[in-house]
């Protein structure tokens, strides 16, 4: 398959660059002094593509690349490509599902409990000599508590079946009721902020979801409430919740992404009753392996005839086709 071309745009991880080039010819579009010149000169070689960092696909990228016919993402979400477009002219887009779950969901467990419980401060505390001083002031608890997931997809339920072992109160919310899911649904998201006092972000990125945590979910969650995203940044109005923070709208908030990234915003970075993390839910080396390999298998897969390994829904295949 070495006469099949594939465009990276921007460096990736060694494990799918090396396992582009050893099945490829892999043009790696960053490292010319033009990139843009140079994606013209290759363009009409191009059959797949791996973005690479935050770059946005969509109808323009299409057109400069007439003969896609894949573009293999890193990561589950995959709002930065115009995944419907590319299905309507039948070019297929792939992700990396289900290898990052349980990861992901460990992740959110873990913020969710620092958050609470102040584990970054407590550490401070102790690091700057203060505990000498004096105990660290007490904390809020998980103890209790009502947690709403927004989003109860594969990484939402990850997180919910661990939540089950700290005896607290399970509801979502997303498109639609999902049966045969033990939790409450709310018809509403912020019905769903209402009745609890931790809200769990999970929901994908795109324009169905931007912003939806805004100022009136805010406030529906109430002085006591909890907001935890570990799901895309996009989904959380970033201005409402400086203001809900400042205001003691709610009580306090643990973010592992964000929606400029890597550019958090000044007023957040300020906060120090907040937890913050640099979008680290899957970065383990054992989970981030295992994605690039997914990266690396779909393309194989794709130009060996089999068809792609994890296609996303916009872009389903079966046999030789389009579903």
């Amino acid at each position: 398959m070495k006469d099949v071309e594939i465009l990276m745009l921007s460096p990736m991880m060694p494990l799918i660059m090396e396992g582009i080039d050893k099945a490829f010819t892999l043009r790696r579009a960053w490292q010319q002094p033009d990139p843009e010149s140079y994606i013209r000169e290759v363009s009409s070689s191009i059959r797949g593509l791996a973005p690479g960092g935050h770059a946005h696909i969509d109808g323009a990228i299409f057109d400069k690349l007439p003969n896609l016919e894949i573009v293999a993402n890193m990561g589950v979400g995959y709002d930065t490509i115009d995944a419907k477009e590319a299905g309507r002219r039948g070019i297929i887009v792939t992700n990396t599902p289900d290898v990052l779950t349980e990861e992901v969901a460990d992740l959110a467990l873990g913020l969710l409990l620092a958050t609470v419980r102040h584990l970054p401060q407590a550490d401070r505390h102790l690091r700057e000599g203060k505990w000498l001083k004096g105990a660290y002031p007490l904390t809020p608890t998980l103890r209790g508590r009502k947690v709403g997931i927004l989003g109860l997809g594969r990484i939402g339920k990850a997180i919910a079946k661990r939540l089950e072992g700290f005896d607290v109160e399970l509801s979502y919310y997303g498109r639609s009721e999902q049966a045969g899911v033990p939790y409450r649904y709310e018809s509403t998201l912020k019905d769903l902020a209402a009745k609890c006092d931790v809200l769990l972000c999970v929901a994908p990125g795109g324009v169905e979801t931007n912003g939806i945590v805004g100022a009136e979910v805010l406030k529906a969650l109430g002085p006591d409430g909890i907001l935890i995203n570990v799901g895309r940044g996009s989904v959380v109005d970033e201005p409402a919740l400086v203001r809900a923070l400042r205001d003691k709208t709610i009580l306090t908030a643990g973010l592992d992404v964000f929606a400029d990234e890597p550019r958090v915003p000044a007023e957040l970075v300020a906060m120090d009753h907040i937890v913050l993390l640099p979008h680290v839910g899957s970065a383990s080396v054992e989970t981030r392996r295992a994605m690039g390999q997914l990266v690396v298998d779909n393309l194989v897969s794709w130009f060996s005839g089999k068809g792609p390994v994890t296609p996303v829904a916009e872009t389903p295949f079966r046999g030789t086709a389009f579903a």
